[in-house]
């Protein structure tokens, strides 16, 4: 009976730990975005004016997607406060000091945080892999209309890449508004050998491959001979889309996790190279989910020992730690994208280092 009993109290102290976790980790997100909101309001309202954005935009498709986004995009972070938060509290209630008397171990007490983590963990990646990034096309759209429409990505020159193996092509500059580009060139190889050159002074797309090109010369090569062809306009077929070679900021995050991984493979294969930010993107999505658990047991550790300063002294801990977080993560990223360092590095180096940190704190928590 005793063994039942101590069974039950030790399954009724999981269940409590794991409401608390969760509770304050709903809490806090909650407050904390509703202040970001308010700021945010502040922020742009005299734009949201000026550009004259319908009210019911600016809630349903700005603000409803604001909020999940942001969420997501700093959830390790508020798991990480949550912890310190509610287990400050239950260390300076002596709540800790009572279970590790009656034998549970720290390692035993773990267990409720990992769980609540682990679901918080599996519910961010579901919602960032699939379910946001379609709700980042609506809230990027409406900024790049109503807030700041120098968002959008215009153009771009000296791109050149694959659209086969045995064709690339290349422009001098590309202009998104007019989907015009400038100095264009396309050649074709069998093997190594050119057979045809195809050169342009404008191309314009028009719909889904069909291209038009504009004073245009095509040169056949057949061993030492050589055809030339001239015109002044031609509509053609190419496999390819601006889209493809004109890339913003914002691009990686309207995509799913799938979608991520395709587009990756497919601008690897035509040779182009701007695509550290999806790769970041990608990674850093998959390394969210183990930096969780690491932050959990960072926040733990460190909160489960009642101190002399009481909670706050933790939560300023937190706070250093939580910033220096976020400085890693820019700072590897940064390198990332200029090439200095491999994207699948810079997404997992955070937790890396921090995994470090909660190993010493571990072995320092009370037992």
């Amino acid at each position: 009976m005793k063994l039942i009993k101590d069974f039950l109290n030790l399954y009724r102290i999981d269940r409590y730990i794991i409401k608390k976790f969760l509770g304050t980790y709903i809490f806090m997100i909650s407050l904390i975005l509703s202040i970001s909101v308010v700021f945010d309001i502040n922020e742009k309202i005299d734009k949201f004016m000026s550009n004259s954005a319908p009210l019911k935009d600016i809630i349903f498709n700005y603000y409803v997607n604001f909020v999940p986004y942001y969420a997501n995009l700093f959830s390790p972070l508020f798991i990480f406060l949550a912890v310190i938060f509610f287990t400050s509290k239950l260390a300076s209630n002596s709540e800790i000091i009572a279970l590790l008397s009656n034998g549970i171990s720290f390692r035993r007490l773990l267990k409720p945080y990992m769980i609540s983590a682990a679901v918080i963990a599996l519910f961010s990646f579901v919602m960032g892999s699939y379910i946001i990034p379609p709700a980042n096309a609506t809230r990027i759209n409406f900024e790049q209309t109503y807030v700041d429409p120098n968002k959008r990505k215009l153009g771009d020159r000296d791109i050149q890449f694959k659209v086969s193996e045995e064709t690339i092509v290349y422009f001098g500059n590309f202009d998104m508004e007019s989907r015009t580009g400038y100095n264009f060139s396309m050649d074709r190889f069998d093997s190594l050998r050119l057979v045809s050159r195809l050169t342009a002074y404008s191309i314009k797309y028009d719909s889904l491959y069909h291209w038009t090109l504009n004073n245009y010369q095509i040169r056949n090569f057949d061993g030492l001979e050589e055809k030339i062809t001239h015109g002044t306009s031609l509509d053609t077929i190419i496999q390819i889309i601006p889209n493809d070679f004109i890339v913003a900021k914002t691009d990686q995050q309207m995509m799913t996790t799938p979608q991520l991984m395709r587009h990756v493979r497919s601008q690897k294969e035509r040779g182009l190279g701007n695509i550290q930010a999806f790769q970041i993107e990608y990674h850093s999505r998959y390394a969210s989910i183990f930096s969780a658990f690491i932050l959990t047991i960072i926040g733990a550790s460190l909160s489960a020992r009642k101190v002399k300063g009481g909670m706050g002294v933790n939560i300023g801990i937190g706070l250093a730690l939580s910033m220096a977080y976020i400085l890693f993560m820019t700072i590897s990223s940064s390198f990332a994208v200029k090439g200095s360092m491999s994207p699948f590095i810079a997404a997992w180096i955070p937790n890396i280092v921090f995994i470090g940190i909660a190993f010493i704190l571990y072995k320092k928590a009370p037992n």
